[in-house]
């Protein structure tokens, strides 16, 4: 099983229902905090609304996402690591909403939504890799250059490859074919 990640900053609405499309996803599991979005069809009701009427489901699980503390202070210091070590001790206060994910995600292809385009500045990351430790998936990153593949524990940037990950890229589009 593998566990995919995506956001959407730079993508339209249609853009990001044709890929997950492309992509064979079935489940949008929305881990923003505040599931709201100054850009068109990416708040809660028109997300879920756009995305039902593809056919692929969504839940919204709020205490994955990012607490407002946390954001604040990053926005004000710009200090990765401390953003970093803040959300890791949120997130391993949500034991039951991380076995959850897992679970729903066991059951059919799932992606986890945020905005940001670089999983590398994401919790989304972190997130995914919670999920895969208690369900010991494979976690995919959605990219523009393609999907990045992460193997157990490892840090990886976009678009590159290493002994720890691999890069499958296809020409011409956000989301490359199902994996």
């Amino acid at each position: 099983m593998t566990v995919y990640t995506a956001g959407y900053e730079g993508r339209t609405l249609d853009e990001f229902l044709k890929g997950m499309l492309g992509c064979g996803m079935r489940l949008v599991a929305d881990i923003r905090e505040a599931p709201i979005s100054r850009k068109r069809g990416f708040s809660k009701s028109a997300l879920s609304n756009a995305l039902a009427q593809a056919g692929i489901a969504y839940v919204h699980i709020r205490s994955l996402g990012c607490p407002k503390s946390v954001r604040d202070a990053y926005r004000a210091d710009g200090d990765w690591e401390k953003y970093t070590r803040a959300f890791l001790r949120h997130l391993k206060a949500q034991n039951a909403a991380v076995e959850e994910l897992a679970g729903l995600a066991d059951t059919r292809p799932t992606v986890l939504l945020c905005y940001e385009a670089d999983f590398n500045r994401c919790h989304r990351t972190y997130v995914a890799r919670a999920v895969a430790a208690k369900a010991a998936v494979t976690v995919c990153h959605i990219t523009a250059a393609g999907l990045v593949r992460e193997a157990a524990g490892s840090v990886v940037a976009a678009g590159r490859s290493s002994s720890r990950s691999t890069t499958d890229r296809e020409s011409g589009g956000w989301f490359p074919s199902k994996a």
